[in-house]
């Protein structure tokens, strides 16, 4: 009985050949909980793609993976003095830095890609430090973009990197390769035209490995079926029942991310309303759970529990039996399902 993600391979192999042939120079990324893969499987998935680099979160990602892929292995975390020392494999690890004294600190001979400041306001060097970076005891392999995913002031997202490039080769260095994040198809072709010399290669996770939503399905198992009535008692915390129903005990709790939810940017009206009535709701115990059946969102009955969730069904639904499915949808990067089950 699991939590379980359901996956057309077909379907979902078939976007990523798309990309790969969208993107020229694509490094897929694996890190965190793997979009809900793993970061092995989706570092198995990158060598049958054929592609020479794969990119990881952090340093501990990049070693785990090393014994899958092959290739070169990007660490997308920026190289701190002082970090904990990871074993990473000889010759094969590209450590990104963003501050000048991180580059003079790293050992001769390290593969480095710069990342520059941008208008995320994240991380990065800014251009005007470019000129003076200690790297002559490095090898450069290149230097990294990272834009923010929305532009409400409506600036180009292309100019903001054409304005990287000019930094770059003022500054005296080698504009080759530049690894970009967030950036659009059609907007990287533009910059190629631009800049036919330079070699420009997206790192992309989300898409790659989600954007064939149908390709992608999550679903629970029904563990225990309870009629309840009207005013019985139920719970760790004995709320009383509002109405007649059914108590739907599911796999899914705080151990898989159930129920977890990252704070989210809201900015039209009617989002913020939503945002309030649900706001308004939960101070009376009323939350919608992310588990639907026969069409219908579902109510949790009560906060969910570390492996499973006790859902109310309304009495007038009839009632899935034990070991039925329930739709459910949840975001990956926070889901930690107990199996992949490929179709």
């Amino acid at each position: 009985m699991s939590l379980t993600m359901y996956v057309e391979t077909g379907l979902w192999r078939a976007h990523q050949q798309r990309l790969l042939a969208e993107f020229p120079g694509l490094v897929p990324v694996a890190k965190g909980n793997g979009y809900g893969f793993g970061n092995a499987r989706l570092a198995g998935e990158a060598v049958r793609l054929g592609v020479p680099m794969l990119a990881a979160g952090t340093a501990d990602e990049a070693a785990a993976l090393a014994a899958v892929f092959p290739g070169d292995l990007l660490v997308l975390t920026p190289f701190r003095p002082g970090e904990p020392d990871v074993r990473l494999p000889a010759g094969r690890v590209v450590r990104t830095v963003a501050h000048p004294e991180a580059l003079a600190a790293l050992p001769p001979g390290t593969r480095v890609v710069v990342e520059c400041m941008t208008s995320m306001r994240r991380h990065g060097v800014a251009l005007a430090q470019l000129a003076g970076l200690p790297v002559q005891h490095l090898v450069l392999e290149g230097f990294a973009v990272h834009l923010p995913l929305d532009r409400p002031d409506g600036s180009d997202p292309v100019d903001e990197v054409a304005g990287v490039v000019r930094a770059i080769a003022d500054a005296g260095l080698p504009t080759g390769r530049i690894y970009l994040s967030h950036l659009a198809a059609k907007d990287v072709q533009r910059l190629a035209g631009q800049y036919p010399g330079t070699e420009f290669r997206s790192r992309i996770g989300t898409r790659l490995w989600l954007g064939e939503v149908e390709a992608l399905a999550s679903r629970a198992t029904v563990l225990d079926v309870t009629p309840i009535a009207s005013g019985e008692r139920y719970g760790y915390r004995q709320n009383k029942a509002k109405s007649d129903g059914h108590l739907l005990v599911v796999t899914g709790g705080t151990a898989h991310g159930v129920g977890l939810e990252a704070p989210k940017y809201v900015s039209r009206a009617v989002d913020k309303a939503k945002g309030l009535a649900r706001a308004g709701l939960a101070t009376v115990n009323r939350t919608l759970s992310p588990y639907s059946w026969q069409g219908k969102q579902l109510w949790f009955a009560e906060p969910p529990h570390m492996q499973v969730s006790i859902l109310f069904l309304p009495g007038e639904i009839a009632p899935p039996a034990i070991g039925e499915e329930l739709k459910l949808t949840i975001r990956h990067t926070t889901t930690h399902f107990d199996r992949v089950v490929e179709r």
